[in-house]
C-alpha cells in the first residue's frame, strides 16, 4: 500500500509537470511564428528517443531490483526537458528538449507500470493500474490548469508579457517534476516479487516478435497507441485551434483540465466497472465514445461550454481505455515477461506518437489544426471497429 501511495503521488507530480510543459511548448512555438507542421514535428520529436529505447528499458525494469531509481532518473529528465524548452532560442532546440522530455516520461512510466506488474497480484492489477493512471489523469488536469492560469487571457502571441509568462510556466513545470524525487528516494518498494522468490528477479528472454505473436496482442497495442496519441494531438493542436479562433490560453487550460478531470473520475471507477463488465467491452466503448465526443470539441471551440461538455464525455471514456490495455497486455504473457510486454506497448505508443503528429500535421495543412484532431478521432473509432471484427 505504501508503494501504491508513492506511485500515485509521483505519478501526479510528474504528469502535472509534463502536461504543464507540453501545451506551453505549443505557445512557445507560436511565439517563434511556427505553424501546424512545426508543432507536429516537435510533438513527434517527443517520442523519438523512447521509440528506440523502450524495449531496452523494459528489459532493465524486468531485472533491476531498485526500480525506483529508474523512476528518479525519469523525473530528472522531465525537469531537464522543461528547462531546455524554456531556454530554447529556436524551434529546433525546442524539439531536442522535447525529445529529452519524452525519454524522461518513458523511464518513469516503465518503472511505475513494471513495479505494478511485478508486485501486485493478478486480481489487483486493474486496481493498481487504475490508481496509477488516475494519478496520471489528475496530473493531466492540474498541469494545463496551472499553465492556463499563468499564461492568462491575453491573446497576443508575441507580446513581451506572454513570453515572460511562458518562461514562468516552464520553470514551474521543471520544479514540479523535481518534487517527485523525495518520494522516490526512501525504499518503500515491496521486498518480494510475486513472480519470484529469489533476491534478483528472473531475466526475461522475450523478444518483440514473440510478444507481438501472442493472441490479441497487436489489437491491444493498436488500441493503446490510438488512445495515447489522441492525448498528444489534443494537447498540441487544441492551442492552435484556439489561437485561430482568438480563444485565450486560460480557456484552453480549462478545456484540457476538464478532459483530465473526467479521466480521473473514470479511472477511480475502473475496479467497479471491471467487476461488472468485460474488459473488452469497456475498451470498445472507450474507443468509440471518446473518438466521437472529442471530435466535437474543435467544432464548438467558440462555445466553450459545448466544447467543455464534449471533452468531459470524451475524457471520461478516454480514461477507461489505457488501464484496460495495460491489464490485457500484462495478463497475456507470463509474469516474468510483463515488464518487456509493457515496454513493447510503450514502444508501439511512441511509434504512434512519432508517426501520427507528422501525418496529422499534413492533414492540418489542408483542413486547419482541427483536422489533426479529427483525423486521430477517426483512428480511435477504427480501432473500435477492429476490436469488434476480431471478436
Amino acid at each position: 500500500m505504501r508503494w501504491l501511495i508513492v506511485l500515485v503521488a509521483t505519478g501526479l507530480l510528474s504528469q502535472a509537470a509534463l502536461n504543464l510543459v507540453r501545451p506551453v511548448t505549443t505557445y512557445k512555438l507560436i511565439s517563434f511564428g511556427s505553424g501546424s507542421f512545426t508543432v507536429g514535428a516537435v510533438t513527434a520529436a517527443y517520442a523519438i528517443l523512447p521509440l528506440f529505447t523502450a524495449m531496452l528499458l523494459g528489459r532493465v525494469s524486468s531485472r533491476i531490483r531498485r526500480i525506483r531509481f529508474l523512476m528518479v532518473a525519469g523525473v530528472g529528465l522531465i525537469a531537464l526537458g522543461g528547462l531546455g524548452v524554456n531556454l530554447a532560442p529556436n524551434a529546433l532546440t525546442v524539439a531536442l528538449a522535447s525529445a529529452v522530455l519524452g525519454l524522461g516520461h518513458l523511464m518513469f512510466t516503465i518503472g511505475g507500470q513494471s513495479s505494478i506488474a511485478r508486485y501486485f497480484p493478478d486480481r489487483d492489477l486493474d486496481k493498481g493500474f487504475g490508481w496509477f493512471t488516475a494519478a496520471y489523469a489528475a496530473g493531466q488536469f492540474i498541469g494545463p490548469l496551472i499553465a492556463g492560469i499563468v499564461l492568462g487571457t491575453d491573446t497576443d502571441a508575441v507580446s513581451a508579457e506572454r513570453i515572460a509568462d511562458i518562461s514562468l510556466s516552464l520553470w514551474i513545470g521543471a520544479g514540479c517534476a523535481l518534487l517527485s524525487i523525495p518520494f522516490l528516494l526512501p525504499n518503500f518498494q515491496p521486498r518480494v516479487s510475486k513472480s519470484v522468490s529469489a533476491a534478483r528477479p528472473e531475466r526475461s528472454s522475450a523478444s518483440i516478435g514473440s510478444i507481438l505473436r501472442v493472441k490479441g496482442m497487436t489489437s491491444h497495442m493498436f488500441a493503446s497507441m490510438m488512445l495515447l496519441s489522441m492525448l498528444d494531438i489534443l494537447t498540441a493542436f487544441l492551442p492552435l485551434v484556439a489561437e485561430k479562433h482568438e480563444v485565450s490560453p486560460t480557456a484552453v487550460g480549462v478545456l484540457l483540465a476538464i478532459r483530465g478531470c473526467a479521466s480521473v473520475v473514470s479511472r477511480l471507477f475502473i475496479p467497479k466497472l471491471s467487476a461488472h463488465f468485460e474488459r473488452r467491452h469497456l475498451l470498445v466503448a472507450s474507443l468509440y465514445a471518446s473518438g466521437v465526443s472529442i471530435a466535437l470539441a474543435p467544432i464548438f471551440i467558440d462555445e466553450l461550454w459545448a466544447s467543455g461538455l464534449a471533452l468531459l464525455v470524451g475524457g471520461f471514456f478516454l480514461g477507461l481505455g489505457q488501464p484496460m490495455t495495460m491489464t490485457m497486455i500484462s495478463t497475456s504473457v507470463p509474469p516474468v515477461d510483463r515488464g518487456a510486454a509493457l515496454a513493447v506497448r510503450l514502444m508501439g505508443n511512441r511509434l504512434g506518437q512519432v508517426a501520427l503528429p507528422l501525418v496529422s500535421s499534413s492533414v492540418a495543412a489542408g483542413m486547419g489544426p482541427a483536422g489533426a484532431i479529427w483525423f486521430c478521432c477517426a483512428l480511435l473509432c477504427l480501432s473500435g471497429v477492429e476490436k469488434n471484427l476480431r471478436h
